[in-house]
C-alpha cells in the first residue's frame, strides 16, 4: 500500500514524532556492524515506544534491546525474551544464548503471510529468503517480485523443514505460538540452534494493536524511525476515519461469523473485529460480551438476537451468492440482513491460488478496512470510497 521515504537519517537534527526519540550520534556504517565499542554511546538513538499493542513491549540499553511477547497465545503460561545486542558490541550477561540475536538481521524466514506486509512497508523485502505458503500470496507482482529474489517456498501445512532454513542461515525466523505441541513449529526451530521470534500479533484485541506490531519486525533490523513514521501516519488516517463515522446519525445493528459444524463462532465484544464496528459507526450486537476472542454460540442463541440484525458481515469465504447461504442452512432466510442483500465478506481480493489480501495486508492496514466499514454501514459518509477488502455478495 502506501509507500514512505526514509527522510533525512543520522544528520544530527531533532525529530519530535508519535513514539520516536532522537539524539545527536554519528550514523551507524552502512553494514549496521561497528568497528569500536565505545561504552557510553547510545547504538539506538531513534526509538519507538508501543502504545496500542499489548502483546509486546520494548527496553533499550545503549548497546542492546530488550523485547518481550508478553501473550505468545491464548492462556499463555509463558513469555518469551529476546536480547537485540547491537552486531560489533558485547553480549550482556545474564541472558540466555537463544535469546541473543545480533543486530540488524541480514536475513530473515517467515512463517506467517502476515508478517511479509512489515517487510513491504519497512522495504526490507530483499531481507527475506525464504517463507511458509508462498502460494497464498495476494498479488501477482508481489509473486514475481518474490520469486525474483530467489524467496524459497517452505510449504503449507504446520510441518517445517528445518534442514531447509538451515541451509539458509537466516539472521531471524519469526513464527506464531498457539501453545500446541502438535501445531506449534518454534520449539524445533530453537532445538536446532535457530533464532526464532514469536509475533503474536493475531491475539491483539484492536486493530491498531494489531498493526502496531510492524514496530516489533523493524526492531530486528534497526528500522524504528521509518516504523515509527509508517505507523503514526496509519494511526492518524484511522482516527480520521473514526471521527467521520462519529457523525453518523444512526448506528445500524450488526451480525459476524456463520454456523459451521455445529458451532457459530462469534466476534467476542472485547475482540478487534468488535473495535473496528464500534469505530465504524455501528451497534454491534455482542459487543457486551467480555470475550477477546471468538465466542462459539449455538446457531439458535444468534437466530434469536441475530436475525433482526441490519447488516452480516465476515460469513464464509465460500459464499458467492444468497442462494449459496442457504445451501448451508435454510434457516438463514429468516435473517433481516439476508432478506435486504446487507451481507458483506471481505474476499475482494482473492488470489487464484486461495490466498485472501484481507488476511495478508489488511492486518497492517487497518485505515482501509475500516474505511469499507463506514462506506458499508453509512454510504453518506464515504460517497467517493470503492469498497477494497469487501465485497457484498450477490443476491
Amino acid at each position: 500500500m502506501n509507500k514512505l521515504g526514509l527522510g533525512l537519517l543520522g544528520l544530527g537534527l531533532a525529530l519530535v514524532g508519535v513514539g520516536c526519540q532522537v539524539t545527536v550520534n554519528a550514523p551507524l556504517p552502512s553494514s549496521g556492524c561497528i568497528s569500536k565499542y565505545e561504552p557510553d554511546r547510545d547504538y539506538f538513538p531513534v526509538k519507538t515506544t508501543v502504545k496500542h499493542a499489548l502483546g509486546f513491549e520494548v527496553s533499550y540499553h545503549r548497546h542492546y534491546k530488550i523485547i518481550t511477547v508478553k501473550e505468545p497465545w491464548q492462556n499463555a503460561k509463558q513469555k518469551f525474551r529476546y536480547v537485540l545486542v547491537q552486531c560489533g558490541t558485547p553480549v550482556p550477561p545474564g541472558f540466555q544464548a537463544a535469546e541473543i540475536i545480533q543486530v540488524p538481521i541480514s536475513s530473515i524466514v517467515i512463517l506467517s503471510t502476515t508478517h511479509l506486509p512489515h517487510l513491504e512497508k519497512l522495504e526490507l523485502l530483499d531481507r527475506l529468503v525464504a517463507m511458509s505458503n508462498l502460494e497464498l500470496i495476494y498479488g501477482a507482482e508481489l509473486q514475481t517480485r518474490l520469486k525474483q529474489l530467489g524467496v524459497k517456498d517452505l510449504g503449507r501445512g504446520n510441518t517445517v523443514n528445518v534442514e531447509q532454513i538451515l541451509a539458509l542461515r537466516p539472521g531471524l525466523v519469526t513464527a506464531y505460538g498457539t501453545g500446541s505441541t502438535d501445531r506449534d513449529r518454534h520449539p524445533k526451530l530453537l532445538e536446532a540452534g535457530l533464532k526464532v521470534a514469536l509475533n503474536a500479533e493475531y491475539m491483539e484485541s484492536s486493530p491498531l494493536g494489531r498493526a502496531e506490531w510492524l514496530k516489533f519486525t523493524a526492531l530486528f533490523f534497526n528500522e524504528e524511525k521509518q516504523a515509527n513514521q509508517i505507523f503514526a501516519e496509519m494511526e492518524t488516517r484511522y482516527n480520521k476515519m473514526a471521527a467521520i463515522a462519529r457523525t453518523a446519525k444512526t448506528q445500524p445493528t450488526v451480525v459476524t461469523g456463520f454456523h459451521r459444524n455445529g458451532t457459530w463462532y462469534m466476534a467476542g465484544g472485547k475482540s478487534y473485529v468488535a473495535q473496528y464496528l464500534r469505530d465504524a459507526g455501528a451497534n454491534y450486537l455482542w459487543q457486551n460480551d467480555a470475550t477477546r476472542g471468538s465466542n462459539p454460540l449455538s446457531f439458535e442463541a444468534v437466530y434469536r438476537r441475530g436475525r433482526s440484525a441490519d447488516f452480516w458481515i465476515n460469513v464464509s469465504q465460500d459464499w458467492r451468492s444468497k442462494e449459496d447461504i442457504l445451501k448451508a442452512d435454510v434457516r438463514y432466510r429468516d435473517f433481516r440482513a439476508w432478506q435486504t442483500g446487507n451481507v458483506y465478506i471481505p474476499n475482494a481480493r482473492i488470489s487464484p491460488t486461495g490466498g485472501n489480501d484481507y488476511w495478508q495486508s489488511g492486518i497492517a492496514n487497518p485505515d482501509v478496512i475500516l474505511a469499507d466499514l463506514v462506506k458499508i454501514f453509512h454510504p453518506e459518509l464515504l460517497p467517493s470510497h470503492q469498497l477494497f477488502y469487501y465485497q457484498k455478495v450477490a443476491p
